[in-house]
């Protein structure tokens, strides 16, 4: 069984966001407190990170994450990397390395910002992050599960979405492009970005990201990297049957065929 917990689901700026006052900002919902997109992929016994979210301590205190056994990133943006130092508090609880999995590209901007966590300073786990760094150019095999990157474009930049088996994440994307399309089929989650109803020149805006779905056609889908201009409720009232708002903590497991469950406060699908 595959299980997703939600870290975060917000936008760059977070939600609240500061200084603002807006419906969104100021909600009492619950949902409506958006931290920085990251999720945890429990597959087995094993962890997977995906981004290191500016607020991964707090989200990891929040949900109880205490093991990561990889880390893997969709690109190098900061509100996706900006975390990173908290990696090495896994570290210490494990006693290793951990493995880091990253495009050609973000992989040279994560040497280049934080090449002290891929070199040997000290004689214990702790001090500071102590990682390898795996780059990938296509499938790889992740502790015996084969994980597909799923490449689209956000702007200039180049992001990974990830394929577990019947589950993938995708974040950050304006553009998917046919190739990468045809990896999202036959799913039973997908997770999309969807920052907005207006346009915007980098994201996926809701009406896009529906319409994505719709092509698609997963069992269930999850919106996340969601802006200050959606609240929870009034995004959901918006969405066909089958498409929900993902929130911070919310846990979706699949596991054999014809079984999909949701935490206890999880929307029906």
């Amino acid at each position: 069984m595959i299980e997703l917990t939600f870290l975060g689901t917000g936008t760059s700026n977070g939600i609240p966001v500061i200084g603002c006052h807006c419906p969104v900002c100021t909600s009492t919902d619950p949902r409506d407190r958006r931290s920085r997109t990251s999720a945890v992929i429990r597959d087995g016994e094993r962890t997977m990170l995906i981004d290191t979210a500016t607020e991964l301590r707090l989200q990891a205190i929040a949900v109880g994450l205490e093991r990561v056994d990889a880390v893997l990133f969709t690109h190098a943006h900061a509100d996706h990397t900006s975390g990173f130092d908290d990696l090495r508090r896994f570290n210490e609880l494990a006693g290793r390395h951990l493995p880091v999995y990253a495009g050609v590209e973000t992989a040279a901007s994560l040497r280049e910002r934080f090449a002290y966590a891929f070199v040997d300073q000290f004689a214990f786990y702790g001090g500071k992050p102590d990682l390898t760094l795996e780059i990938f150019d296509g499938p790889f095999d992740l502790f015996g599960r084969e994980v597909i990157p799923i490449p689209v474009r956000h702007g200039r930049a180049v992001v990974h979405g990830f394929r577990f088996g019947d589950l993938a994440y995708v974040t950050d994307a304006k553009e998917i492009p046919p190739a990468s399309l045809a990896l999202l089929r036959d799913l039973d989650v997908l997770v999309l970005n969807a920052l907005r109803e207006r346009p915007h020149p980098t994201h996926l805006s809701l009406s896009e990201a529906v319409a994505i779905v719709e092509e698609l056609q997963p069992r269930a889908a999850y919106l996340v990297h969601l802006s200050h201009e959606l609240g929870h409720a009034d995004a959901e009232t918006q969405l066909p049957l089958g498409i929900a708002v993902a929130y911070d903590g919310l846990t979706v497991r699949i596991g054999e065929p014809g079984e999909l469950a949701r935490n206890a406060d999880a929307p029906v699908l």
